[in-house]
């Protein structure tokens, strides 16, 4: 469902919007925002909800390993963008659930007239390590 309303989303975004994603900023365009949902500094696994500001992406990425890796993406509120490397985009609703193989370049993000969250999901992994790249340009994104 498309949240252009900000209160409506807040109501269906039941894992909260967490504070402004400050420390990955420069790898997005618009705001973003986290939501730890486990103790990961003290050892939990990390699990996080990332909600989106309508028109907001991150940039192209990889999530390298050696063995294992990757990330599972659940939609929980919203309409979004996910898309791999040459390939269609892909529409992303409150149910997708997307895996995303270690050492595939791809990006993600919500649609321009939508808020939009995701309950993000880093695969362990051997020699694990994310490497950011370019932005998904206005101009392609605009098209979608």
């Amino acid at each position: 469902m498309k949240y252009t309303n900000k209160g409506s989303f807040d109501k269906a975004n039941m894992f909260g919007q967490g504070a402004p994603n400050d420390a990955f900023a420069k790898y997005f365009i618009g705001e973003s925002y986290l939501n730890p949902l486990t103790d990961f500094l003290n050892g939990q696994f990390p699990l996080f909800n990332v909600t989106f500001e309508p028109g907001c992406r991150n940039n192209w990425h990889i999530h390298h390993a050696d063995k294992g890796g990757g990330q599972i993406l659940i939609c929980t509120a919203g309409e979004g963008w996910y898309q791999e490397e040459g390939k269609e985009p892909r529409e992303l609703k409150e149910g997708s659930v997307v895996v995303i193989p270690a050492n595939v370049k791809h990006w993600h993000g919500a649609k321009k007239d939508s808020w939009f969250s995701h309950i993000s999901l880093e695969v362990p992994g051997e020699n694990t390590g994310n490497e950011w790249l370019e932005p998904v340009t206005d101009e392609y994104y605009e098209k979608l």
